[in-house]
């Protein structure tokens, strides 16, 4: 199937552009957490969102999913490693699924944190973002993954029973549930090099060899995440009508740029959705 508009991210940017494209009567796919934006919900209070004064994050994620669930949005939970301009639409790589939409609304955030040294330069030669997608490439072979969250865990996992040696570097404090067959190197790497035939991964204290290395992040960096797109300062390039630079594309919210604040970001998601829309009406009419 082939959506009017896939938006990726599930912040209030990307359920503000899903909600106007549904009443706008385009068919939607949105990418993102089930659990919507746990940013928000874990907010004690926030103060200045209109019409909702000092409104508990908890409070005010209950009143996304309900204005979602109202016009009929369900978000699809996945993670999106790549998405590509193919012409007439966009193809979207999910862990196990290839998405097609006729334009695209990044709506991602802000990534936290740099790329590590040599990261880029890599990608796609023993350095990947997805373990379900790139796994069967090291069967019997040695991995290393790069976990910036918890939740990344159950990727080390099942990495281990296809990989002959999986090595896990939490860039977080508390390890919760590995297997006892992949190793806990407790080291915050510094650098990725190519070496020898392998990909080295640098710590202040050592270096390790392996075939693969796998960093594993709640989001990726929109300049790696759409070949092509134009980065300006860190954040997307957008004008007036949260358009990018590749047709059919647009973002929202704070990946394009300060203010980072909730309200902003969802009056930036409408008029993305507006904007998308009346892509996909003009192209209708040229057809």
């Amino acid at each position: 199937m082939r959506y009017d508009i896939a938006i990726i991210g599930t912040g209030p940017a990307g359920l503000s552009a899903a909600i106007t494209a549904k009443i706008r009567n385009k068919s939607v796919l949105l990418i993102g957490n089930r659990d919507l934006s746990p940013k928000v919900t874990k907010a004690h209070a926030i103060q200045n969102y209109l019409g909702l004064p000092n409104i508990p994050g908890a409070d005010l994620g209950a009143a996304f999913q309900a204005s979602i669930d109202s016009v009929g949005v369900t978000v699809t939970e996945d993670k999106i490693t790549a998405a590509y301009n193919l012409g007439d639409y966009y193809g979207l790589q999910g862990a196990e699924t290839i998405y097609e939409a006729s334009t695209l609304i990044l709506a991602t955030g802000m990534i936290p944190g740099k790329l590590l040294p040599g990261e880029e330069a890599l990608l796609g030669r023993g350095v990947s973002y997805c373990a379900t997608c790139d796994a069967a490439l090291y069967r019997g072979k040695t991995v290393a993954v790069i976990g910036y969250s918890a939740k990344e865990e159950h990727e080390a996992a099942f990495l281990s029973e296809i990989a002959a040696c999986v090595s896990y570097f939490p860039m977080y404090k508390d390890v919760e549930s590995l297997p006892e067959r992949v190793r806990v190197i407790r080291e915050k790497p510094v650098e990725i090099r190519q070496e020898n035939g392998l990909r080295q991964v640098v710590t202040a204290e050592n270096r390790y060899g392996f075939d693969g290395v796998f960093i594993l992040r709640d989001s990726i960096s929109p300049g790696q995440l759409v070949p092509g797109l134009e980065i300006e300062s860190n954040h997307v390039k957008v004008d007036r009508t949260m358009a990018t630079n590749l047709p059919g594309c647009f973002a929202c919210g704070d990946v394009v740029g300060l203010p980072y604040q909730y309200i902003k970001s969802a009056g930036e998601g409408n008029v993305a959705a507006l904007s998308a829309a009346a892509y996909l009406d003009k192209k209708k009419r040229e057809a």
